[in-house]
């Protein structure tokens, strides 16, 4: 039996989990977390908010009703215990990679990343990883920690290889991460339209995870957020992002970061839920 818990689900899920492309599942995590904690409430709470939104996408013209997609609830954790939690996030991923289905994930703090990129290594030879964020997160360690929010693109380069990580948006790290990011990764740019253009360009036809922190959108957007961070993408441009790399292929995707205790509007928790409606109906074209 996986360690999940289920409390609801996001609008427009359905009940049949054999007959689901896409499959979503929370991870409420916030253990590493440096400045405001919380993020742990953000699955719940986005999936609370989706319900004022409408399953239709007026852009795309098409519906949530035209989707099949499951959702498995919450990974059980243990708080303060990661390597206990890590053990349950990999189980979770591992189980939905085996069916053939295509995750989509909400922390939860940025590390979560790092225990799905494990699973996600795994089965797919080659992995490209998009990495959506404010700050790089690439520093080796972090308040002497290896596994941290700060630390977690770094291991994931260590997965990958760090010629198959591409950034985009990261306007915020220290010298040696700038160094890090431009000589031996790809750093695309701050602009997010643009990067994702020369992102089309350079991974082809390899299987591509998407890492969205939600910081990368400017806080006037987006300020339900840790560690917010000026200068960002706007809202439109973060869901015309996620149509243009629907041609790539896409084989999961994560969104990460939201601190819904900071933005009493909601708009954050909103924005997020539109992203996940705009990932679900945009990546099925190619399924």
């Amino acid at each position: 039996m996986l360690p999940l818990e289920k409390f609801t689900g996001f609008m427009g899920s359905s009940d049949d989990y054999e007959g689901a492309a896409f499959v979503l599942f929370g991870i409420p995590m916030d253990f590493t977390v440096s400045f405001r904690p919380g993020t742990r409430m953000a699955p719940q709470h986005i999936r609370q908010v989706s319900f004022g939104l409408e399953e239709y996408d007026w852009d795309l013209e098409k519906s949530l009703d035209e989707v099949n997609f499951y959702d498995l609830g919450d990974v059980a954790l243990t708080f303060g215990r990661i390597e206990e939690s890590f053990a349950n996030i990999r189980e979770v991923t591992k189980a939905v990679l085996k069916d053939d289905k295509m995750p989509l994930i909400i922390g939860g703090e940025h590390l979560v990343t790092y225990p799905v990129i494990l699973e996600f290594a795994e089965k797919y030879r080659d992995l490209a990883v998009i990495h959506f964020d404010a700050h790089a997160d690439l520093r080796d360690g972090y308040l002497g920690e290896k596994l941290s929010h700060a630390t977690v693109m770094r291991r994931v380069s260590e997965i990958i290889g760090p010629q198959n990580l591409y950034h985009i948006g990261i306007r915020s790290g220290t010298h040696e991460e700038k160094e890090f990011i431009t000589t031996k990764s790809n750093y695309l740019g701050q602009d997010v339209l643009a990067g994702v253009e020369v992102a089309l360009r350079k991974i082809g036809d390899k299987p591509v995870f998407i890492s969205l922190d939600i910081d990368v959108v400017d806080p006037a957007y987006a300020p339900g957020t840790g560690t917010p961070e000026p200068g960002g993408a706007s809202s439109k441009e973060i869901m015309e992002a996620i149509v243009k790399l629907s041609s790539l292929n896409v084989v999961g995707m994560d969104l990460v970061e939201v601190l819904p205790v900071y933005d009493q509007s909601e708009r954050t928790s909103l924005l997020a839920a539109k992203i996940l409606r705009r990932a679900l109906l945009s990546f099925n074209i190619c399924r």
